[in-house]
């Protein structure tokens, strides 16, 4: 899967704390009905965030596994003092433009935004306190700093000053055009913000994201127009693909374009 997220919260309390305390086992999963706690009160939240699409509960993940989800899909959480998402329709890869109806979700309470895709190495991270954008950057090697709106949070300053340079791994190469990875600062506001990370070396004090119990939900566009949109630009990224080209190593130790019907 790589590093990729797709992660919204709404939060009246620290979330990492609040997540860090969803983690610990609870007495039971299921009431006697057979309906897990709180999927009620997350099939809501998703609802009123996606008004006019079409909701159905289906089979729940966990924050490790399922905080990229795929195309219609979405898990969320309602815990005490926060709600967390995982929607990629709500999550885009771009600097962040709420929708009215995120805004009224939070009512108020901080909204912290997350979004990381390791095949671009781009990162998007935000945060809100009562509706006003206090800390937004969006970067990705190929677009530089797209936004950059507010003061550097704590976690990011020494990836600014220069402690976490990328270091060439070619050479000839040039220099990185950013002062960091994305994706090693966007490990590290998931970390600050969410309380765990993806990849790299965990923490003692670290949210265990694999038990962290997400409700999944099926969120279709009945008009078919966003699958439609989505067939389009497959179409298009196919129609400016090149045709594959193969190596193969030759005896001099160097990697040499073969045909088609060359034999390897």
């Amino acid at each position: 899967m790589g590093a990729k997220t797709a992660l919204l919260a709404f939060a009246d309390k620290d979330l990492p704390t609040a997540l860090r305390e969803a983690g610990r086992p609870q007495p039971a999963l299921l009431t006697g009905g057979g309906v897990e706690p709180g999927a009620g009160e997350a099939e809501a939240v998703v609802r009123r965030l996606s008004p006019g699409y079409q909701v159905t509960p289906i089979r729940g993940g966990t924050l490790l596994e399922d905080c990229f989800p795929p195309d219609d899909v979405a898990f969320a959480v309602v815990l005490p003092g926060a709600v967390l998402l995982c929607d990629r329709r709500l999550v885009a890869e771009t600097p962040p433009e709420l929708p009215e109806q995120v805004l009224a979700e939070a009512a108020g309470r901080r909204i912290l935004w997350h979004s990381m895709h390791s095949v671009i190495d781009a990162l998007t991270f935000a945060v809100w306190e009562d509706g006003q954008l206090i800390r937004s950057l969006s970067v990705s090697p190929d677009t530089g700093v797209v936004e950059d709106v507010g003061e550097p949070l704590p976690f990011e300053r020494p990836y600014w000053a220069g402690e976490h340079p990328v270091t060439s791994l070619f050479p000839g190469q040039g220099p990185y055009p950013l002062p960091f990875h994305p994706l090693d600062l966007g490990e590290a506001a998931l970390r600050a913000l969410f309380g765990f990370v993806i990849e790299g070396r965990s923490e003692p004090d670290d949210v265990d994201a694999d038990t962290i119990s997400l409700h999944g939900f099926s969120v279709a566009d009945p008009t078919g127009r966003e699958q439609q949109e989505r067939d389009a630009i497959m179409r298009e990224v196919m129609s400016r693909m090149a045709p594959p080209r193969m190596y193969r190593m030759g005896p001099d130790g160097n990697m040499h374009e073969v045909g088609v019907n060359d034999p390897f």
